[in-house]
């Protein structure tokens, strides 16, 4: 189905002619619940993988054999789903029936892979798979048109409380016999770090700078039209929720910076500012953004797990941002975290 995100509530250009040099576009990726293949941009879809090129896998030490079973955590969003969605016989309550109950209380996080040392290799998770042909905007090297992001589910990684993720581009032509059986570790430090299958439905935005990297002037005139706190009622719009940068997963665009203040993001190989690749996101939109919900979700979106079709959860339901050197793209990307 296609998503169409509203016009913004109010044309901010008009209201701060000086803004025009502030914006730029973003495609919002839209992931929603579906079977996607290995052809298909996705987010825990299948990848286009080479048989014959290694699945990458994590060695850095960490615990690894403690948390919640990635088949628990696939099983019991699946019993979810269908109890949910179910018409409930007469006189029942809606919801799991209590033999669907004793599966979902059978779900505990403990040390299901006990055999695995601190250092053992274990399969990375596939995230998302981006063609080219279907998302505009996609950076990246010209003459490849896959992105493949994948990731560590466990939160201790390079001294910080974050998974391990690693990018990879190819070219999808130059893959011959795909990967059947595509390996994912036994057990995730977190049920957030199992994206479930969703397709996608790219849609280009119009975005405009984060707040807290305009001008001065021009902040002070916004807060000055926004009014006080105490002011403010539905019918009001804000500036950093409503008409500044679309919410959920998208590419390109500019990157919120709303849990921490701005930080420059710098290349560590050449030292040039980088760009924002891509946004993986806990939620599609939040209290705060529902301005920006599509047009077509409207109906149904306060249906239980509505703004989290990935069931995706980053940082404290925030945000991870992509960021790549935009003069060499064999550069190292850099992750920043966000809520």
């Amino acid at each position: 189905m296609t998503r169409t995100t509203p016009p913004r509530p109010v044309d901010v250009e008009t209201l701060f002619p000086e803004l025009a040099a502030y914006r730029a576009s973003a495609t919002r990726l839209h992931p929603r619940p579906g079977a996607p293949g290995v052809g298909d941009s996705s987010v825990g879809g299948p990848f286009l993988w080479p048989a014959d090129e290694p699945w990458p896998v994590c060695t850095e030490p960490h615990r690894r054999r403690y948390g919640n079973r990635t088949e628990d955590v696939r099983t019991e969003r699946r019993i979810l789903a269908e109890a949910w969605s179910r018409t409930p016989a007469p006189g029942a309550e809606p919801g799991p029936t209590a033999e669907e109950g004793e599966i979902l209380s059978s779900f505990k996080r403990g040390r299901h892979a006990p055999w695995l040392g601190d250092e053992d290799p274990i399969p990375l998770m596939a995230v998302a798979q981006l063609y080219r042909r279907d998302v505009p905007g996609l950076g990246g090297p010209a003459d490849q048109d896959v992105l493949q992001l994948l990731w560590c589910p466990f939160d201790a990684h390079h001294g910080k409380h974050e998974p391990a993720v690693v990018l990879r581009w190819r070219r999808s032509d130059e893959v011959g016999e795909v990967l059947a059986d595509q390996p994912e570790p036994v057990v995730v430090g977190s049920e957030g770090y199992v994206p479930s299958p969703c397709v996608l439905d790219p849609e280009t935005v119009v975005e405009h700078q984060d707040f807290g990297l305009l001008p001065e002037a021009l902040q002070a005139r916004i807060e000055e039209w926004e009014g006080d706190e105490e002011d403010q009622d539905e019918d009001s719009f804000l500036y950093e929720s409503d008409l500044s940068i679309a919410p959920g997963w998208k590419v390109g665009g500019f990157a919120s910076w709303a849990a921490t203040d701005p930080a420059p993001v710098e290349c560590g190989d050449c030292g040039h500012s980088m760009e924002l690749l891509l946004t993986v996101a806990s939620r599609e939109w939040d209290s705060g953004s529902r301005t920006w919900i599509p047009l077509e979700d409207r109906a149904t979106a306060e249906e239980m797990d509505a703004n989290i079709p990935t069931h995706v959860t980053v940082g404290r339901w925030g945000s991870m941002n992509v960021f790549a050197c935009p003069t060499d793209t064999t550069h190292t990307p850099r992750f920043v975290l966000q809520g």
